[in-house]
């Protein structure tokens, strides 16, 4: 996976952060936002430039897993995972795993941009530059979990493609 320079920039700005008072972090706060924004952005695209390339097979076998961990007693999502199930119920097992194993690596990813996003929002609450810098550590941590996820994604297509 190659080096992107919106998320290169907006981990420099998080690090030099983690050296910012609260006055510094309200002041620099639209500059840090639109860098993190097109960082997560440029991820989005990546992710889905990767995911259009992979073959049928893992893209259904994604769904299923998408679905499986999103049913929650709604029938509507009942109906599109019994369905997702039955179009991938001739995949190749290691195929499925491959998806699942991309689909979690995608939820702790997502997780952890939440969990970022949610401590800058009680820092800015607060005006506690000891959350502002723990969000910027934890923002820092979600972007490394979406590449990651992002390079099992590529494995996972390389995997079933063989």
């Amino acid at each position: 996976m190659k080096k992107l320079p919106l998320v290169e920039e907006a981990r420099a700005i998080m690090t030099e952060g983690m050296e910012w008072s609260v006055w510094r972090w309200l002041m620099e706060k639209k500059r840090v936002r639109i860098a993190a924004d097109k960082a997560t952005e440029s991820l989005d695209e990546l992710d889905k430039q990767t995911k259009e390339t992979w073959p049928d097979s893992l893209r259904k076998a994604y769904r299923e897993a998408e679905l499986l961990g999103a049913l929650d007693g709604n029938p509507k999502v009942k109906k599109a995972y019994e369905k997702a199930r039955e179009d991938a119920q001739d995949i190749d097992p290691k195929i499925k795993v491959e998806a699942t194993k991309v689909r979690e690596a995608d939820d702790i990813a997502y997780d952890a941009r939440m969990t970022a996003e949610e401590t800058f929002a009680e820092a800015e609450r607060l005006l506690s530059p000891k959350l502002c810098r723990q969000g910027a550590q934890q923002a820092i941590e979600a972007y490394d979990l979406r590449e990651k996820a992002i390079r099992r994604s590529e494995a996972a297509r390389r995997a079933a493609s063989e």
